[in-house]
């Protein structure tokens, strides 16, 4: 945000910014980095950044754990399921860390192409098509496209998370409500009661008018995860009966769902970039790691005493295998239920937000029904969300198929593709080579598990649906 409260505009240079990288890419293509090394270092993004309200080293973990924390948590004993309880553990921790250093990465080439740019911040698809251009020539023609590809890839992916919030809150309620009906009520019946105030909820053009019922909805979901841990630590846990090492037909779901969990890429660069002292971020005892410690040691428990205590009986979320006959179990789903029915609004709101801001509304232009319009955009998109959720209601499937889908190269491929470019013409010797070689080693891990993982959770969603 700028002092004035408006988003810091997307950098477009004009001719002389044009010729001025030219003339860059010229004599970095030639070897000679010391005009361009100058030119550098007398500028800091960070110094140039002007917060109208920055948010501090803790209220950035916050908010970083608040959107790290929601349904992908609950859904961790699914995915221990389909990896075991110790190949579970370790691929959590490992995936945890790749996706962290990938993080950082991004951080890095944002800084250092924010210098270059001499301009305080930019977003992800932004970062993307700036490292493109400071690439091989090669890369060049693909730099005007690469900003709509991540864009692409980041509305599948919020729309994704609004298909498995529709899930999760439908889900929930009626595990609650089969209990007290004589005969169980069909989960697309409730996905047909929200639809309605989904709508209205996503209305809200201002965030700000949301905020309080996102605080209730944090404070709800922490004592949810409290009362979960209650009914998950009440009986002995033991391994008798659960594999430690599954098949590894299934590690792709597991790959996906974690993923899913884990990642927040899509806040990253804002959470960073709204920093009082965005230099603590990175470190490493900065706020990223130690989030992501926490983070890490949350999923990894979540995942391995939930598995260890329903075992193969495990839902797509934890709560669905609670106690149906208890009152504070019911409880725990009804609130839950409440806190993702708040947040599907917010993750729409990035949706809407890329939609409309970037693609339909420049097209309409100034007209005086632009605001019926933009209606009609979230609109469209509940009903997207409600649609497929409705043509697919399974909650494991769907966090999995995301997760292998989006995130494989939101939050893998693109980093790294995006580090090779930024450091193609200052990096030498050695730490080309190694460049490279660990850089091509994510993104090929990052299209294997889009192309694999994406494949099985279709071949399961077909399956599933068939029957």
């Amino acid at each position: 945000m700028t002092k004035n409260g408006q988003t810091n505009p997307a950098y477009v240079p004009d001719a002389t910014d044009k010729a001025s990288k030219k003339y860059s890419l010229e004599l970095a293509e030639k070897g000679d980095k010391s005009v361009i090394a100058a030119n550098q270092d007398s500028y800091d993004p960070y110094k140039h950044r002007e917060v109208e309200h920055p948010t501090t080293n803790s209220e950035t973990m916050f908010h970083f754990l608040k959107g790290s924390l929601g349904t992908g948590i609950l859904a961790m004993p699914n995915a221990f399921k389909n990896a075991g309880y110790i190949s579970g553990s370790i691929g959590t921790i490992v995936i945890g860390a790749i996706c962290t250093y990938c993080i950082h990465q991004l951080v890095k080439a944002e800084y250092e192409l924010c210098k270059r740019r001499k301009t305080p911040s930019m977003t992800y698809p932004k970062v993307a098509e700036e490292a493109l251009l400071e690439g091989p020539t090669f890369f060049h023609r693909f730099a005007p496209y690469i900003g709509d590809l991540v864009n692409t890839f980041l509305l599948i992916y919020q729309l994704g998370t609004c298909c498995v919030y529709v899930v999760f809150v439908s889900s929930n309620i009626k595990s609650v409500a089969d209990y007290y009906l004589e005969s169980p009520i069909d989960v697309r019946i409730c996905m047909l009661i929200i639809l309605m105030p989904l709508i209205l909820i996503n209305y809200v053009r201002n965030l700000k008018y949301l905020a309080p019922f996102s605080t209730l909805a944090n404070a709800i979901t922490m004592v949810s995860f409290g009362i979960i841990c209650y009914y998950l630590f009440r009986e002995p846990i033991t391994t008798e009966g659960k594999e430690a090492f599954a098949p590894v037909s299934g590690f792709p779901l597991f790959f996906g769902t974690v993923l899913f969990a884990l990642e927040a890429i899509g806040v990253i660069l804002p959470l960073e970039n709204e920093m009082k002292t965005p230099k603590k971020f990175g470190g490493s005892c900065g706020v990223l790691n130690l989030s992501m410690i926490l983070i890490v040691f949350l999923y990894v428990g979540m995942g391995l005493f939930g598995y260890l205590n329903y075992g193969d009986e495990i839902e797509g979320s934890i709560t669905l295998n609670l106690p149906a006959k208890e009152v504070l179990a019911q409880s725990v789903k009804g609130m839950l239920a409440f806190a993702i029915f708040i947040t599907h609004s917010l993750a729409c709101y990035v949706a809407i937000d890329i939609t409309w801001n970037d693609y339909v509304g420049r097209k309409l232009g100034p007209q005086r029904s632009k605001l019926f319009w933009e209606y009609v955009v979230r609109t469209c998109l509940v009903l997207v969300t409600f649609l497929l959720a409705v043509a697919i209601p399974n909650l494991e499937l769907f966090i999995s198929l995301f997760g292998a889908l989006c995130l494989s190269a939101l939050g893998l491929a693109f980093p790294a593709l995006i580090q090779i470019c930024t450091h193609w013409y200052n990096t030498h010797g050695t730490a080309k080579v190694w460049l490279i070689f660990s850089n091509s080693v994510l993104i090929i891990v990052g299209i294997l598990g889009l192309v694999i993982g994406t494949y099985t959770s279709l071949a399961e969603i077909i399956a599933t649906f068939s029957d």
